[in-house]
Formats: structure tokens, sequence, C-alpha cells
């Protein structure tokens, strides 16, 4: 249900469960074993995107429909987990939306550190029109990405949103036509790689741990990660580099 695939840098993680490639407990667990074998490979960046037609079209209805409220709790926190580590994944993840990006798809897409979107991808949260909630995260990282108004109005509504209107609220960063959505994915990305992997992840450590506590301690973060990166070889480099006029050589080190 995982596919892996190296491009230089940059490792693709595609998601297959045909026919959407929707969230069920099987593509979870194989999506965590695929998370350590790319937390611990050599490339700098990861993108993650859905096989076919589809980005993730949402959790697995059949699944859950039976789920007794012990069940459901779990499952949600399996996701929230999982997403979780995507976040916090040692590297920069860029997620390239190609189509429906629902419920479950939303939250994966919003649990990477930015969004790029095919013009055909649709975004939503339409969980309560199932007697449901987002339980991936989706009321938590929705309403820090876009806001708290136009988050409960999109979860109020379970209304679904095109690509430029995800782009209009901040949700999206590009939007771009669908046969180029993975070169340009992979434009942006070989681009982050081209920059020292240990201040990429020093730099995500600090957006992240920082975004929601208060200014002073989000500062003393900044501090200590900025400390950590004196103690790289390539810290040393780059300056080296910046000062002789060449392009530095860095080896996450």
């Amino acid at each position: 249900m995982i596919e892996i695939e190296r491009k230089e840098d940059v490792t693709i993680i595609k998601l297959d469960n045909p026919p959407v490639n929707a969230i069920c407990t099987e593509l979870l667990d194989e999506l965590d074993e695929k998370l350590n074998e790319v937390e611990n490979d050599e490339s700098r960046v990861a993108i993650v995107t859905g096989k076919g037609k589809a980005f993730v079209g949402g959790a697995d209805i059949k699944e859950m429909k039976d789920m007794d409220p012990g069940e459901a709790r779990e499952f949600s926190q399996k996701g929230q987990s999982i997403l979780n580590r995507i976040e916090n994944l040692s590297k920069p993840v860029i997620a390239a939306v190609n189509g429906f990006a629902l419920g479950g798809g939303t939250e994966v897409a919003m649990s990477c550190d930015f969004i790029i979107a095919s013009e055909k991808a649709k975004f939503g949260q339409p969980e309560v029109g199932l007697g449901l909630i987002p339980g991936f995260g989706g009321t938590q990282r929705l309403s820090r990405l876009i806001g708290m108004g136009p988050a409960k109005e999109l979860i109020f509504t379970g209304k679904n949103i095109d690509a430029e209107e995800a782009k209009r609220l901040g949700l999206a960063n590009h939007v771009v036509e669908a046969d180029e959505l993975m070169d340009f994915s992979l434009e942006i990305a070989q681009e982050i790689s081209s920059n020292a992997p240990l201040a990429l992840q020093y730099a995500k450590s600090s957006m992240n741990e920082g975004y929601e506590v208060p200014l002073d301690e989000g500062l003393k973060i900044e501090s200590e990660q900025f400390e950590r990166c004196f103690k790289t070889e390539d810290q040393k480099e780059g300056c080296e580099a910046f000062i002789e006029k060449r392009e530095p050589e860095f080896k996450g080190e």
C-alpha cells in the first residue's frame, strides 16, 4: 500500500490503496514501517503523494462503521501518532496533492511541511456529514494553518474546496497543472536538498517546537538550535564556501 521511490536526494512516498487510497489500519501500519526507512535513508527531502487519481480520498468507512468507541479512539490515536511522525520527520516533507484529499487526506497533507496542489486537487473535512469529526488532527492543524474562523466553517459545513481556494486560504503554497505536479515538486525538493541537511533539520525543529509557545520561549529554542549548527562540519563548510565564492559541499555532518 506504500511505494517508495528515490530520485537523487529525494524520497517519494506513494500511497497506493485503490481506488482512492483510503486510510485503513493496514495502510497506517505499513506507512509507519516505511517512515522508519525514510527517516534513516540518505535522502534530504521527502515527498508524499497518491498513486492514481486521488491523494487520499478519506478514511476507510467500511472499516470504521462497526468500530466500538474504544476501537474508534485507538484508530484515531494511531492515525494521529503516525501523522505526527510525518510532521516531525528529521527532513522536510512536501505534500504533492494530485487529486482528492478529503478527510484523512487533508489531514495527511497538513502533516507535511507544506502543500503543492494539482489544479485537480480537492480538499475538505466532510466528517460531520457522517456523524463524525476529523480524528487524525484535522480539528487542530487546520485552524493553525488557515485560522480558526475559516477552519470552523470548513469543518462545520463539511464542504470541499478546490486548489485555488486552498491556496487563497493559505492551506496550499502552490497550484500547478496536473501533469507538472511531480516535476514542480521535485524541483522545489531539489532546491531544498542543496542546503545543509542538519541546518534544515534544526530549522524545522525550531519552527515546529516554537510555533505554539510564547515568543520568548520560541526565541530560546531558536538560539539552542542555532548553537547546534556550530557543532557541525556543514556550518564550517558553508561559511568557508561563501568566503571562497564557491558552491558548498554539504555532507550532513
